[in-house]
């Protein structure tokens, strides 16, 4: 089974998609490819239809989209338990799940993934409605499930909104007591921790993805 990422200081949906081989501790062959440069394309363009990555190739099955990625290996690998068992917990986590999925692209948009840095950046009036509702939502969810993952047990939902967690602290963002309780637990993780020192290594520079001034 090979899963393509783009680089890791930058790549988000990478990440997501990456998350729940690690967490798991599942076997899967990495394979990185420089965002945006000729190589990227030419493998992907053999492999998926969107020459995007994640993309996972597991025997003859291909998949692609970070969501898609979790949902594949959750049901064909750990027979379900990347989703909570409660019903009506599991029904909220993938309601927060597809909301990380389809929104807040202010905030993507505004602040790109940069792992690497220390950056001050100003928002628009959108992108900070977007941070305060995510702040509400690990509040909430802290509230239930004290100094725990969303859910109690480590989700999917965690997995999509990890790169937030790393945005935040990118860019500096002040969020409440809750919620900054939940960021830290996410960063400290042992499989995030990982991915950044991975990230580390890397010399590429995205320019586009290097928003905001250098503190």
């Amino acid at each position: 089974m090979q899963i393509y990422i783009g680089n890791q200081n930058y790549s988000s949906w990478s990440l997501r998609g990456w998350l729940i081989f690690a967490q798991y501790n599942l076997e899967v062959e990495v394979i990185k490819l420089p965002l945006f440069k000729p190589e990227f394309y030419q493998t992907l363009k053999a492999i998926t239809p969107t020459t995007k990555v994640p993309t996972l190739v597991d025997s003859n099955i291909t998949v692609w989209d970070s969501l898609a990625i979790l949902e594949y290996i959750n049901e064909c690998y750990l027979n379900g338990q990347a989703w909570p068992n409660d019903p009506s917990h599991r029904a909220k986590a993938r309601a927060l799940a597809c909301e990380m999925h389809s929104g807040f692209t202010a905030l993507r948009n505004e602040m790109p993934m940069n792992c690497r840095a220390t950056r001050r950046i100003k928002l628009s009036e959108t992108a900070r409605h977007e941070i305060e509702r995510i702040d509400q939502m690990w509040s909430q969810q802290m509230s239930e499930f004290p100094e725990e993952w969303l859910f109690g047990e480590w989700s999917i939902t965690d997995a999509m909104y990890a790169p937030i967690a790393l945005r935040f602290q990118t860019y500096q963002i002040s969020l409440s007591d809750l919620a900054s309780q939940y960021q830290k637990k996410v960063i400290n993780s042992p499989a995030i921790q990982r991915w950044l020192n991975e990230a580390s290594l890397e010399t590429d520079i995205v320019q586009e993805d290097e928003a905001g001034d250098e503190v």
